[in-house]
């Protein structure tokens, strides 16, 4: 008998018996998952941890001396360490927990912004923006009177370097964009923006919400001012976020938020802070997930980055491949480096619609404006059917996609 070799290609192709919610059935069929952008599923051994933590080791970190909180806190601040060599950040220092990459973002545009944009600043950032990273320069905008420039996407959905050059003032105060568009999968030549900005002395700051779950990072590498993550896009737990910030900059800046965990001193006359990053993590924290997370980078690693990002563009290009001969599907964008996004419009159906026909296949899609507005005004249409991918998906899965798509159109006789 032939020896089988193992190989990548077959912990992929079994890699839905690592996450429990693909026992189940929708509505009598298999789950086709295609909504990872949305948020990903989460692996058992990140389940299992969260548990784990509340049955045997849970209690509120950096408080009180007894083995339990020892435990924790020694876990808690373990994850901020595997956190660190993940990213390839510099110090320990440079890892602040959030609830949220909302919260990190929310947290640099209220903390760099109260110190250092004034009446007049420019902020630029793109028309592909998520709300995430908007709205919160839109606060600062009316707070301060600063000035948002939009860096404008072309036809197929990219941004070019060009493009940015052509916004940068005198005034700009922070360059602020998306790793990868929710919408279009546009990856952004994020190396090249940043060297730009560096050279007129302008901090960055990276929405890297989809960036993070797909792409290799190192933060020293691309030498950017902030880096924003959304743990639970990452087959991590929901409510927590991280914010890479350099260290210049989480020394320098003031705290968020005030409370209990985030000060030194605290007289009636005067308050002292924290160390970074405690001083931004006012609180009691989201333990469990942050524990869970170390599991999460875990799963992640033991597939290998680079892995996920071969499995994801193979699957993706099938995808698309099979989109495109369907001449009644409207592909949203046509980058030349895209990721595992295919967002689409079909003439005469509503993607409320599509996504509610996919839904009885067991086809998980996201339908709407995908929290981004501008982008979607920029392309004249209210909303589009969005499939994205994760490791757990198969071409098998964009069959089905494709066969559902099909029958919706015979539903409204298209």
């Amino acid at each position: 008998m032939k020896k089988v070799l193992w190989s990548r290609s077959m912990e992929f192709n079994n890699i839905k018996s690592k996450f429990p919610i693909f026992k189940q059935k929708i509505k009598g069929k298999p789950l086709i998952y295609l909504d990872s952008a949305n948020s990903s599923q989460k692996p058992k051994i990140v389940i299992d941890e969260i548990s784990r933590f509340y049955e045997t080791e849970f209690s509120n970190v950096g408080r009180s001396v007894h083995t339990l909180a020892v435990k924790a806190t020694n876990k808690f601040e373990e994850t901020r360490d595997i956190v660190k060599s993940y990213i390839n950040a510099k110090y320990r220092e440079e890892i602040i927990f959030t609830k949220g990459a909302t919260e990190a973002i929310n947290l640099v545009a209220n903390t760099y912004g109260d110190k250092f944009i004034e009446a007049g600043d420019e902020i630029l950032v793109t028309e592909l923006e998520h709300h995430s990273n908007y709205v919160p320069w839109h606060y600062l905008r009316k707070k301060k009177g600063a000035i948002i420039r939009f860096a404008s996407v072309n036809e197929v959905g990219e941004i070019d370097i060009d493009e940015f050059k052509k916004h940068i003032t005198e005034k700009t105060k922070m360059i602020a964009f998306t790793h990868i568009s929710n919408v279009t999968g546009t990856i952004m030549p994020i190396k090249k923006i940043i060297d730009l900005a560096k050279s007129k002395k302008i901090p960055v700051l990276i929405d890297g919400t989809q960036g993070a779950p797909h792409s290799v990072l190192n933060v020293q590498d691309l030498d950017c001012d902030f880096y924003a993550i959304s743990c639970h896009k990452m087959y991590g737990p929901n409510g927590l976020g991280i914010l890479y910030a350099k260290k210049k900059w989480v020394d320098e800046l003031p705290p968020y938020q005030g409370g209990g965990g985030m000060i030194s001193e605290v007289k009636k006359d005067e308050i002292s802070y924290a160390d970074s990053p405690t001083k931004f993590e006012a609180g009691t924290m989201q333990t469990a997930e942050v524990v869970a997370f170390a599991k999460s980078i875990k799963f992640i690693q033991d597939l290998g980055i680079k892995n996920i990002e071969k499995h994801e563009n193979q699957i993706l290009e099938y995808g698309l491949e099979k989109l495109r001969k369907d001449n009644s599907v409207n592909i949203i964008g046509n980058p030349k480096n895209r990721a595992s996004i295919m967002s689409f419009t079909i003439k005469g159906i509503h993607p409320h619609d599509i996504a509610t026909i996919l839904d009885d296949d067991g086809v998980a899609i996201r339908a709407g404006h995908h929290c981004c507005q501008i982008l979607h005004d920029k392309l004249g249409i209210p909303a589009s059917a969005r499939a994205s991918i994760g490791v757990y998906n198969s071409k098998e899965d964009i069959d089905v996609l494709c066969e559902s798509i099909n029958k919706c159109k015979k539903v409204f006789e298209i």
